[in-house]
Order: C-alpha cells, then structure tokens, then sequence
C-alpha cells in the first residue's frame, strides 16, 4: 500500500491530506494550534479522530505519544546511545519497539520490527514537489500508526535542527 503526504514545510496549526495511490483522500493530519505542547489529530477522509499525538510534558528529551481512543498506543523518542543522530525508538505499550532510521529531514527513513521491514518513507521515486511516499510492506500493519510514527519522527527531528 502506498500513501502519498503532502507535507508544505508544516507548523504546528498546519492541515494536510495523505492520499492514496489513486488520489483518493485517506488520512487528514489536523495541526492543533495555540497548545502548550505540540499537537496533531490524524483523521480518516470522514473526519473521524482515529489518533492522537501530542508532546509528552515534562520529558529529559524530546517525546511524542501515540493515543488512539484516549488509550497509549506508543511512544516515541530519539535513541540515546545511537551513533546515528537520526535513529529513533517507538515503544508500544505491548512492549515491543519498533526502530526507524535514515535520514528523516530528507524523508528517506525505514520503520522496523525485529529487523523486519514494516514502511518505507521517501520522496525518491515521486516527481511531486512537497509530497513524500509512505510505502507499507507489511499488509498486516496498521497504516494509521504508521503515518502517526512517520509525522512524529519528522517532526522530532525538525525541532531538533531547530535548536541546534
């Protein structure tokens, strides 16, 4: 399954559709502006919450949390011993942890469960300027947590270059 992001160098406050291959609109990411911490909605093409993401409060490091019906469903944070600076965690509050790596500011990076591909995220292959595929090879995996790791992770990593 391949769903295509229109990502306009995004801010908080700031609403995007992903698409499926076809053009139909899958997903929207709804930027909740004027919060103390950073906030997104993912949302089916209905307008329904199917997930929420918002910045842990009073973390050591920069954390998102996935919530889906006002229940944790991840978290994610930069790995801390990672020779990579681009090398982040999802822990799932079943205990497992996915792994994404790459080069997130590009949109070239991977998610992965014990060494298995699950997503692929790139714009390498697309000619549409702003727009990055995100490629689920594993057709048990749940496409929505997929999209929310894909936004956490960017947007991680765009508030870090911003401090540096």
């Amino acid at each position: 399954m391949r769903l295509l992001v229109h990502d306009r160098l995004l801010g908080i406050g700031d609403d995007y559709w992903i698409e499926d291959e076809h053009g139909r609109k899958v997903f929207l990411v709804d930027g909740k502006a004027m919060r103390l911490r950073d906030t997104f909605q993912l949302k089916d093409a209905h307008g329904r919450v199917l997930i929420d993401i918002h910045q842990k409060m009073f973390a050591l490091r920069d954390t998102m949390v996935i919530e889906r019906d006002g229940e944790g469903l991840a978290t994610i944070r930069r790995k801390r011993l990672s020779l990579l600076r681009n090398h982040y965690r999802v822990s799932l509050v079943d205990g497992t942890d996915l792994d994404v790596s790459g080069r997130i500011l590009d949109h070239e990076f991977a998610v992965e469960y014990d060494g298995e591909l699950l997503a692929v995220i790139s714009r390498r292959f697309l000619s549409l300027r702003d727009t990055y595929g995100v490629d689920i090879v594993r057709e048990d995996a749940d496409p929505a947590l997929l999209i929310a790791v894909a936004v956490c992770v960017i947007h991680l990593a765009q508030k870090e270059r911003e401090e540096d």
